[in-house]
């Protein structure tokens, strides 16, 4: 299971350490935050106690109404499951008893004077993208019209020259030879860097390109959901047709499906062209529209007029 100390997340928000310091070392290992508002009262049915634990205005204020004996059975019972840490929104101060509770149990102490509901969406999203399962594969990834697609094939079918002539027609690279993929989410997969190979674009007799430098800013993404995965394949007489309609497939990632798409490379073919067309036709079947139901559609109306003419004659 993947993890992150309390000491990299300070450091990551720029935290204040109140209390705490020689426990930074704990682990979080949960991509959620948790607001103990129901257990100050009592109730721990389903308490989270492995996330991190958040105390805005409202827990603070309550804490501060109770007597100093009430305050201490009701802090003494969350403090005692041992959460990674808390954290303070709003710059909230009188902390004192708190401060006391926290290093009794060697739970680290944060603050930060972010809004509550703000820093939460920060820190969630942070926890997900650095917690989310990954994996690494080998391949191409790239942004094209806004949907992120991936590009495999065995070494030296062309992926990275693909993905030359794609940035060159305006689209965004986000990864070449490795790609990390994340889960975060049950349905979604992210396509990212591994840092080392960021804004680097391999290309056979040529090199090493930054494609930042080389064609500025907008050549480069961080990171984008993965909606197709596109594998370029060796050119085979007779496999290829022309059905109107193509058996849809899938691969799957970290137990998410995505849909799938095969290229037969040969010379001549516009494979950047081509791989544009299956991201512009995957945007247009996710807004209902299928070129193929259009099309019989138009059949069964023009069938539809002839069969009309031919009982008024």
């Amino acid at each position: 299971m993947k993890s992150i100390t309390v000491e990299s997340l300070a450091e990551q928000f720029g935290l204040e350490i109140l209390t705490g310091a020689d426990c930074l070392g704990r682990e979080i290992t949960q991509g959620r935050t948790h607001r103990p508002g129901l257990e100050f009262i009592g109730y721990f049915d389903y308490f989270p106690m492995e996330q991190i634990q958040i105390l805005g205005k409202k827990e603070i204020t309550y804490l501060h109404q109770l007597g100093e004996d009430e305050r201490q059975i009701r802090i003494g019972n969350v403090v005692k499951y041992h959460p990674p840490c808390f954290i303070v929104t709003g710059g909230q101060e009188g902390l004192q008893y708190l401060m006391k509770y926290c290093t009794e149990e060697g739970i680290p102490l944060l603050r930060t004077a972010e809004k509550t509901t703000e820093f939460i969406d920060k820190l969630n999203a942070y926890l997900t993208s650095v917690l989310a399962p990954e994996m690494t594969i080998h391949g191409v990834c790239m942004n094209i019209f806004g949907v992120g697609v991936l590009i495999r094939g065995k070494s030296g079918a062309g992926k990275s020259e693909t993905a030359h002539t794609l940035i060159g027609r305006g689209h965004r690279l986000i990864a070449d030879d490795l790609v990390v993929l994340k889960k975060i989410s049950s349905q979604t997969i992210l396509g990212t860097h591994n840092i080392v190979n960021k804004e680097f674009l391999a290309l056979r007799s040529i090199g090493l390109l930054n494609v930042v430098r080389v064609y500025g800013r907008k050549a480069f993404q961080e990171e984008t959901r993965i909606a197709l995965d596109i594998e370029l394949t060796k050119w085979e007489d007779q496999e290829l047709n022309n059905d109107i309609i193509i058996e849809q497939k899938s691969s799957e990632y970290l137990g998410v499906k995505i849909p799938h798409v095969e290229i037969q490379l040969q010379p001549g073919r516009d494979i950047a062209g081509l791989i544009e067309a299956a991201a512009n036709n995957w945007y247009l079947m996710q807004q209902g529209y299928s070129a193929a139901d259009e099309f019989f559609s138009r059949i069964q109306e023009l069938n539809g007029r002839k069969t009309n003419e031919f009982r008024m004659k």
